[in-house]
């Protein structure tokens, strides 16, 4: 029998416990749990360490709401077995508000760390909005915390046969959502193939939040050079701060300069 491995990512301690236990009575499903994003990221590692991979994240869409009640917590075990006494559900692994990750970074990190495990978005009410953020950042299912275990158990299977799972009710918002986040990178993109390369590297260095003299000092240029390619960036854009400028570049698809990596070359190419 093929087994389905699972963690559940939940920083409410009863309903994270309970969801264990009830996934851990089925036969072909072994489930762990996780209090925290950092600590799910955690486990995510030490299942690869040891050679075992999670195939399924089923993630909280509000984590992170409850993290000052971590504060000072201690793991506890949980109580829940299968017939025979084989320990199924691992104890709940918790983590500290200190490098909180919320519900939708988590399933974007493990979409881009580990393309192979399924995440699935537990809800406790229905956001097309969120729901697109969620399918946005790598999301292949977004459920009701209220659904039935079985409903829950199709989307799991489901899921690791590539399939999308929606409420139906969700469905006409999150489309509409799509649609119009589509549209707005369509637009952050056509504004920032305006910029010259110069002015596209000083964004870049602006989205990896380098301030003007850190900028000049990486682009070997003067402090007042910078200065007039960030006004030139933001009048370019059509924005009025820098926050606005790096929400646009992030919309568009724009990374981070690379700060791990070499600096541009003295007397370079870039116009």
């Amino acid at each position: 029998m093929v087994r389905i491995r699972v963690l559940v990512v939940d920083d409410h301690r009863i309903f994270a416990e309970s969801l264990a236990a009830a996934l851990a009575a089925e036969p072909d499903v072994d489930v762990s749990a996780a209090g925290s994003g950092p600590a799910a990221l955690r486990c995510l590692e030490r299942a690869v360490n040891e050679g075992r991979r999670y195939d399924v994240l089923l993630v909280d869409a509000d984590l992170g709401s409850t993290a000052s009640a971590l504060q000072g917590a201690r793991p506890q075990a949980l109580g829940f077995a299968r017939a025979g006494g084989t320990p199924i559900a691992a104890p709940v692994q918790e983590g500290t508000a200190d490098g909180l990750v919320d519900g939708i970074s988590l399933v974007a990190g493990v979409r881009s760390g580990q393309p192979a495990v399924r995440t699935v978005v537990l809800a406790e009410k229905d956001d097309p909005r969120r729901a697109a953020l969620a399918l946005q950042a790598g999301a292949s299912g977004w459920v009701a915390k209220d659904c039935s275990l079985s409903r829950l158990l199709t989307v799991i299977r489901g899921v690791l046969r590539d399939e999308t799972h929606l409420p139906p009710a969700l469905l006409t918002g999150v489309l509409r959502e799509l649609t119009a986040a589509r549209k707005h990178r369509t637009e952050s993109e056509r504004l920032v193939e305006s910029l010259t390369p110069r002015e596209r590297e000083v964004l870049r260095c602006m989205v990896a939040g380098l301030g003007r003299k850190a900028v000049a000092e990486r682009l070997f240029l003067s402090p007042h050079t910078v200065r007039t390619h960030m006004q030139n960036v933001l009048g370019k854009l059509g924005v009025h701060s820098t926050l606005a400028a790096v929400a646009l570049a992030r919309r568009a698809g724009v990374g981070p300069a690379d700060l791990a990596g070499d600096v541009v070359e003295r007397g370079g190419q870039l116009a």
